[in-house]
């Protein structure tokens, strides 16, 4: 904040003012003062023109105003326990001209002369609309927390007041406000303002006469009325454009009215004196219908003209805000903007002339654009934060166009939340897919050991049998031989193998089995050995304790399994020799 020493009323405070964006100025630049129209701001702003005003303003208004509010400042001191001082400051181009501030520049002052209306709305805890600029601007130039703002005369029977505190939502519409603004200030063209129109003066037509005497003369000036009318009617504008073409359209109306009047009654007048005044009759018939024809030709002209002009204003108006809306959306680069609510229509609702409904209609366009360039601001942060958050999940915001909208807050934590649902989801996946790649190897291994001990049990099979061929082989070759020498007829001899004792090797049931060694049911052993089935007494009989249980089931050790063969394998020849024998 800068403090410039001015005084209040100063020229050089006038001066000052022109320059900078005042806070009493806020309210006329939003669009919703009752005094000072934004378009006239505008105007003041880009010629460089102060706001005049008239010697009984002057005195009783303004002059008043500073000596009341000189009055009430003890009143606020008292109050806030504080000494005041008015202060001029600005903060860039925004300023405020301050009634009061703290030597702590922590509590302002604001003054209001008394206002019935205005000091029952504070008194209800109000501050309307077109007040609530102000005391926001004067916290955002001076940096203080809260402003005192007084409705008074001066005195403490008519005092109210109320403490506003600084409104983010107000004070982001007056900095959008004010940016606006400059905008249309840069690319302000000069209109010249003219007081409200007031119709020309016209000629009116003579004063028509006539009157018959006695022997039936005609003495009349229709001739000379009629030229006039027709000359007057010659010189009427039928294509009206502005305010001042208009009231004259509307009085040349009531001229022609008048005109009408004045046939009808002179026809009248003359049929009353003579019984046949054919010739005067047909002229004043034809003045007057000439008359008519042109006061509803021009009726119908003149509201046409501005039923055309309005809708003329309000097209453009619209052309205007589409092409903003574009110039926004080519800004984001690509169509984000949302409709944006605009009521042309509306603003321009009871207005009369031209040029009041080209004020209604530009200050509603400033209004919308300022609300859309704050929608646009919105989404460009937004954006921001989707390529900073969600660059490599673009993906995952197929809705953009829509989520943009949100507050930033809300779409941080949309995006935060997608991406740990997708996450989640991509981590379930992968996990089951080492699941199913870890099942597959399981069932691709337990099939290969299977494999690999029926061979292993095969070939040992294979051994044995032609063990025992050979054995019995060498047997029958040894009788035969034993025979011929004692020359007695062969004969068979049973065949006596001696029952070879089981190589058992004994089990320690309590040694654990390693942590990731394989192992097998009792009835899993028995499906590869079917149809040949064992329990578990028969294998202990076999040397081949259980490893370990699983409630009711004996588990086997799958390495066991081999050993388990090769002892059945020792254990059925051994049966076999024995019977043999």
């Amino acid at each position: 904040m800068q403090i410039h020493d001015l005084i209040q009323g100063s020229p050089e405070w006038a001066a000052f003012r022109l320059e900078h964006r005042g806070a009493s100025e806020a309210a006329a630049m939003l669009g919703i003062s009752p005094l000072v129209k934004r378009t006239e701001l505008l105007h003041m702003k880009a010629t460089a023109t102060a706001q005049e005003f008239s010697e009984w303003v002057q005195k009783h208004i303004l002059d008043y105003g500073h000596e009341v509010e000189a009055l009430a400042r003890p009143l606020v001191e008292d109050l806030i326990g504080e000494d005041l001082y008015p202060v001029t400051c600005s903060d860039g181009l925004l300023s405020a001209s301050c009634d009061g501030l703290t030597m702590a520049e922590d509590v302002a002052f604001e003054h209001k002369q008394w206002n019935q209306a205005l000091a029952d709305s504070i008194a209800a805890g109000h501050l309307p609309d077109e007040y609530m600029p102000q005391p926001q601007q004067i916290m955002m130039v001076t940096g203080c927390t809260s402003v005192v703002f007084v409705c008074s005369d001066g005195t403490r029977d008519n005092f109210v007041y109320l403490v506003v505190t600084p409104d983010p939502v107000w004070q982001e519409r007056i900095r959008a406000g004010w940016a606006q603004f400059e905008a249309d200030l840069a690319a302000y063209q000069y209109v010249e303002v003219l007081p409200p129109p007031v119709a020309a003066a016209v000629q009116d037509l003579p004063a028509l006469s006539i009157r018959v005497d006695g022997q039936l003369t005609l003495n009349h000036n229709l001739v000379v009325f009629g030229e006039r009318l027709q000359s007057f009617i010659a010189d009427i504008d039928t294509n009206p454009s502005d305010d001042q073409a208009f009231a004259d359209a509307e009085q040349a109306i009531k001229v022609m009215e008048r005109a009408e009047n004045a046939l009808g009654a002179a026809k009248a007048s003359a049929l009353g004196q003579v019984s046949s005044v054919d010739e005067m009759v047909r002229t004043v018939d034809s003045y007057h219908e000439l008359a008519r024809k042109t006061r509803l030709m021009l009726e119908k002209v003149v509201k046409a003209r501005k039923e055309t002009i309005r809708v003329e204003i309000h097209q453009v108006a619209k052309d205007k805000a589409a092409a903003h809306i574009a110039d926004l959306n080519k800004r984001l680069g690509k169509p984000y903007m949302p409709a944006v609510a605009v009521d042309f229509a509306g603003a321009m609702k009871g207005k009369k002339t031209v040029t009041s409904l080209r004020d209604a209609v530009d200050t509603e366009l400033a209004r919308f654009k300022i609300e859309a360039n704050a929608v646009a601001d919105r989404i460009q942060i937004n954006l921001g934060l989707l390529r900073e958050l969600a660059a490599a999940h673009a993906f995952l915001f197929a809705d953009t166009p829509s989520i943009v909208l949100k507050a930033a807050d809300d779409l941080t934590a949309l995006i935060k939340m997608r991406i740990a649902e997708h996450d989640r989801a991509e981590a379930a996946k992968a996990e089951a897919l080492r699941a199913r790649i870890a099942e597959e190897e399981r069932v691709k291994a337990e099939a290969a050991e299977r494999a690999r001990v029926a061979a292993e049990t095969k070939r040992q099979l294979d051994e044995q049998a032609a063990r025992v061929a050979a054995e019995r082989a060498q047997q029958a070759a040894a009788a035969q031989a034993t025979a011929a020498q004692v020359q007695i007829e062969p004969q068979i001899i049973p065949e006596i193998i001696p029952a070879p004792v089981a190589e058992v090797t004994p089990i320690d049931a309590a040694r654990p089995a390693p942590a990731d060694e394989a192992m097998l049911r009792l009835g899993q052993i028995n499906e590869r050995l079917a149809p040949i089935a064992l329990t578990a007494e028969g294998l202990a009989r076999l040397g081949f304790a259980h490893a370990m249980t699983d409630k009711s089931a004996k588990l086997y050790r799958e390495s066991d399994f081999v050993r388990i063969c090769a002892a059945l394998q020792r254990h059925l020849a051994a049966v076999s020799q024995a019977k043999a024998a």
